[in-house]
């Protein structure tokens, strides 16, 4: 698991990772690199008692590698989990709606009716499949066969790249999804065409 998020934050440049799985390995994975990142205590008042230690007497090489080190502890807070106990969670990809959920059995007809793109974790193989004017999409279990999967939104079309653990494309393809024309609400931030997001799910193990 930590070489897939290592792949989705490093090589792959999302800003956000979704774990579909339903147990809490990614909150145990985040700790357990953190701690090697930075010590037995990878809060943020730690944080700052090491800055000011660091102030008062480090060596440039010692300050570069805090920085380094600290940095990729921030990048940590891009990996989450789908919320305990109901194990779903709504986003936006750039204007479209996507239910996130760990079996797709549990979507109901709410679920189906308002998402553009409805996206599962519990499945042994990747697939994207389109019904009606829906896709269905999961990226598989982490493994040789998938489990990683890229949703870029810069362009007019949402791009679906899966990858395996090794790195290796295992699937792409563009989704056909005409942007929705939705209202701004005063004081709310644009989310027009020229907003765009890049993020990353990541599938159970296997």
């Amino acid at each position: 698991m930590e070489a897939a998020s290592g792949s989705l934050l490093n090589k792959h440049r999302v800003g956000r990772v979704i774990y579909l799985g339903a147990d809490d390995a990614l909150e145990h994975m985040v700790e357990a690199w953190a701690r090697r990142l930075v010590g037995d205590d990878p809060t943020d008042d730690a944080a700052w008692r090491r800055a000011a230690q660091l102030a008062a007497g480090g060596t440039p090489e010692e300050i570069d590698a805090f920085v380094k080190c600290e940095r990729m502890r921030l990048r940590l807070r891009s990996l989450e989990s789908l919320p305990h106990r109901i194990l779903r969670t709504m986003e936006m990809v750039g204007d479209r709606i996507a239910i996130l959920i760990h079996d797709k059995e549990l979507l109901d007809e709410e679920d189906i009716f308002a998402a553009s793109l409805l996206i599962y974790g519990k499945s042994d193989v990747p697939l994207v499949r389109k019904i009606g004017g829906r896709y269905f999409i999961t990226p598989g279990n982490l493994g040789p066969r998938g489990g990683i999967c890229v949703l870029d939104d810069t362009g007019d079309e949402i791009a679906i790249h899966v990858y395996n653990t090794e790195g290796e494309t295992m699937l792409q393809e563009r989704l056909a999804l005409p942007r929705a024309s939705r209202p701004r609400l005063p004081g709310s931030p644009g989310t027009g065409a020229g907003t765009h997001t890049n993020g990353g799910v990541a599938g159970r193990p296997e």
